[in-house]
């Protein structure tokens, strides 16, 4: 407000190299502080001044260059696009092969908060000529700028496969693998989330990301103590995992399902949601990959989300995961019901309904999941409790599977008639003709009358 900006502004060509910095650091600082202020830097003309000095001066001045920058391109697409206008991509890609690595640091930091906007943004980062030099910093051996120039790789390939491949092409993808076993945690979230961004893409993609060997490796983050590299861990499994039933069961025979499953176990919150996902996309994928979440204990803890989690979308993501096991056959809904599933599920989906569309996803995935489970399901003793509390929609999945049980199973009429189940189907109230009516007549004439009356 007291004017400032254009009091620094000619400080940028003071002739005490001390004064230029702190002048440019003070800018940075200013400019991260808000985007308002980021603008006031842009309006005043300053960004060309600094690209022209970047070439000249020495490291320190470059570092606060770079800051200035990063601190301008940080907030928004409209802004980073500024940066680019002023030609200082070309600059910042020149300070890459600077010999300092706090200037390479600086760099790449700032080129990252430039690729991380959109794609265009990204592509004029790649066009400057940026990511083989990136692919040479993940190579240097300190530490910071390992961290940032895998972050910058990782926001260039997250928009598109053109872009991704071009990361891969520069030969990113071994380097990277080689550092999941790094004991900087910070490092490794960087790695797995470049992996991660590099596989989400296509199949291709993802086969390239596995051939640079990354299992059994990447299951050891899944124990990690630092809970981002977890996630991360778990994000780069679900992100290869979701593409093919081939590369599932890479990672089954891998012995990925149960170390996601053990995952999911041992933490709370945020950090399952990648794990659920990835158990829901192999399930998905076949009767047999669904058997091998099955058989490695994976429902118990989608349960255990199911009840535990107050998140809705994480809620949503298990009951999602549960709907993908149960929908094959009959013998893997009976592993879903057995596990007394669906009452949780019933009373989650008539939560649901009854607020705000704030939780219409969920609403949605539950009642998805409720249906796959249902229409498979020919175990009888978990669908009775839920006779006396489905609504209608419901109702006739229920219903359904009692009709195509029934006339095949002395033992189940039986146990229908004494424990009150046919009393209830008396007791429904459907539209004549209808699909529910339909079933209830089925039902009712595996009875002789008198029983029905």
């Amino acid at each position: 407000n007291s004017g400032v900006m254009s009091l620094l502004r000619p400080l940028l060509l003071d002739v005490v190299p001390t004064i230029q910095q702190t002048a440019a650091l003070a800018l940075g600082r200013l400019a991260n502080y808000n985007d308002d202020l980021a603008e006031a830097v842009v309006k005043g003309d300053i960004l060309p001044q600094l690209v022209c000095s970047l070439s000249e001066q020495n490291r320190f001045y470059k570092k606060a260059a770079a800051f200035v920058l990063r601190a301008v391109g940080k907030h928004s697409p409209q802004l980073a696009q500024a940066i680019v206008h002023c030609g200082a991509l070309e600059m910042l890609v020149i300070c890459l092969e600077d010999f300092d690595p706090g200037v390479k640091e600086a760099a790449s930091w700032a080129l990252g908060y430039i690729a991380r906007h959109n794609s265009e943004l990204s592509q004029a980062v790649v066009d400057a000529g940026a990511v083989p030099l990136l692919v040479l910093c993940i190579q240097e051996p300190e530490i910071a700028l390992k961290r940032i120039a895998a972050s910058t790789l990782s926001d260039i390939s997250k928009h598109s496969p053109e872009l991704a491949q071009t990361v891969v092409d520069a030969g990113a993808i071994a380097h990277l693998a080689q550092m999941i076993l790094n004991p900087d945690a910070k490092l490794k979230r960087q790695v797995l989330s470049a992996l991660s961004q590099i596989a989400k893409h296509s199949v291709d993609l993802a086969e390239l990301v596995v051939e640079a060997e990354i299992f059994p490796v990447v299951l050891t983050c899944l124990k990690d103590s630092d809970e981002y590299v977890k996630k991360n861990g778990a994000t780069l499994i679900r992100e290869i995992a979701k593409h093919t039933p081939e590369l599932s069961q890479l990672i089954v025979n891998a012995g990925g399902v149960a170390a996601v499953i053990d995952c999911i176990g041992n933490c709370r919150g945020t950090v399952r949601l990648p794990g659920i996902m990835m158990l829901g996309y192999v399930a998905a994928h076949s009767e047999n990959l669904s058997m091998a979440v099955i058989v490695s204990k994976g429902i118990p803890p989608l349960c255990a989300c199911l009840i535990e989690e107050p998140e809705d979308h994480i809620k949503a993501a298990a009951a999602w995961a549960l709907g993908q096991v149960g929908r094959h056959t009959p013998e893997h809904a009976r592993a879903v019901a057995v596990a007394n599933v669906l009452p949780t599920l019933l009373a989650m989906y008539m939560d649901t309904c009854s607020s705000e569309d704030l939780q219409m996803k969920a609403s949605i995935f539950t009642k998805r999941a409720l249906k796959n489970i249902l229409q498979k399901c020919t175990y009888l003793p978990a669908l009775e409790p839920l006779l006396h509390d489905a609504p209608p929609n419901i109702m006739k999945h229920i219903v359904g599977q009692f009709s195509k049980v029934l006339p095949h199973d002395s033992k189940a009429r039986r146990l229908f008639v004494t424990t009150g189940g046919l009393k209830k189907v008396q007791e429904i109230k459907a539209e004549p003709g209808s699909l529910l009516q339909e079933y209830i007549n089925t039902i009712n004439n595996c009875y002789p009358e008198e029983v029905v009356r």
